[in-house]
């Protein structure tokens, strides 16, 4: 399965699309606020660009992309009167696999730019946009050519189904039955695809560039633990064959702030300014929950179910999976754990 072609959010502006069921993402990115703010006070008044260069990597399309971006700006030209400086140009990069739905994205820009104008109520520097499509597990950008890098919900995505999951039956991620080895091959591959942004990243900022991360953390695999009690039932129903349930797994890894740490201290290029954890809670009174939850599991991983199972034998899937969610869920468990981190290139 070759995850550059399949994996990407749903599209467009349908029910089903990520820009319409993505609230959670913007909620954590929300949290993240004063952790941003800092961090990019701090590279302004650190570098004073006279073009600033910010890349987004993992930007998806919908409300959410150029939230960060608008915030940048905002931050910067505040900075920019207080110190009376002259506005910077702003060049904005906005990387994702090549299926994100970047058309929708552009159709957006002329809208975002006359709102911010509208909201800063001053003159501000030119901005210019680029989508840059292409895999962030590797080079996207020249080398010391960005100022800023951003990244929400997105580095928990690896770039492939980690080798030796076989035995991994009955689940579609990692388990209270997930067997040891399972477990540590998806640690392993964290650890290659991490290290190798890392390392990617450092080579495009300047020095003394800033990166800016928020990751799903451990802890956030309940409704995915759903999901896959959902897939199981159709087994036993007899509509899924129990070999198309063992040989699919989620390349997705949602890695402790002890991991992440010990991830960025050892490649070496970045010093960690902050570190912090913020909670999402996922369950909303019904019947609002069901649906709202539904629909933003749909938005994600609906394409990727698609090519694995076919498109019809998904649709039963998200039905079992309402199901299973209106029988009733646990509280505590229906929550997204955030991991923000603020680092500087050394």
């Amino acid at each position: 399965m070759d995850l550059a072609q399949i994996l990407h959010m749903n599209g467009d502006v349908e029910e089903a699309s990520y820009a319409n069921n993505s609230l959670i993402q913007r909620e954590a990115i929300s949290l993240a606020t004063s952790s941003r703010v800092k961090a990019i006070t701090n590279l302004y008044c650190s570098l004073s660009p006279r073009s600033l260069a910010i890349a987004d990597f993992g930007c998806s399309s919908g409300p959410n992309t150029l939230l960060v971006t608008s915030e940048v700006i905002k931050v910067v030209e505040k900075l920019c009167q207080e110190l009376n400086h002259q506005s910077p140009e702003y060049k904005v990069f906005l990387n994702d696999l090549s299926g994100n739905d970047f058309n929708s994205i552009f159709k957006s820009l002329d809208t975002f730019k006359e709102k911010l104008r509208d909201e800063i109520e001053t003159e501000i520097g030119p901005c210019y946009f680029f989508g840059v499509p292409g895999s962030f597990y590797g080079r996207i950008f020249p080398n010391q050519s960005l100022h800023l890098v951003h990244s929400s919900y997105s580095l928990h995505w690896l770039s492939k189904v980690p080798t030796g999951v076989d035995n991994n039956k009955g689940n579609i991620y990692l388990s209270n039955t997930t067997p040891s080895n399972v477990f540590k091959a998806y640690y392993e591959q964290f650890h290659i695809d991490f290290s190798l942004f890392l390392k990617c990243r450092a080579q495009e900022l300047v020095e003394g560039g800033c990166m800016i991360l928020i990751l799903i953390s451990e802890g956030s695999s309940y409704g995915w633990e759903l999901l896959s009690k959902a897939i199981d039932d159709m087994v036993v129903q007899g509509i899924i064959e129990e070999e198309k349930l063992n040989t699919f797994n989620l390349p997705n890894y949602f890695p402790s702030s002890s991991e992440v740490k010990l991830e960025v201290e050892t490649e070496g290029s970045f010093s960690i300014n902050q570190m912090e954890v913020s909670e999402v809670n996922w369950h909303v009174p019904e019947p609002d929950m069901v649906e709202s939850v539904v629909k933003t599991t749909k938005a994600i991983l609906e394409p990727l179910l698609i090519s694995h199972f076919g498109e019809g034998v998904t649709k039963e899937i998200f039905e079992h999976f309402r199901k299973i969610l209106t029988s009733g869920i646990s509280k505590e468990r229906a929550k997204m754990i955030n991991l923000t981190i603020t680092l500087t290139k050394n």
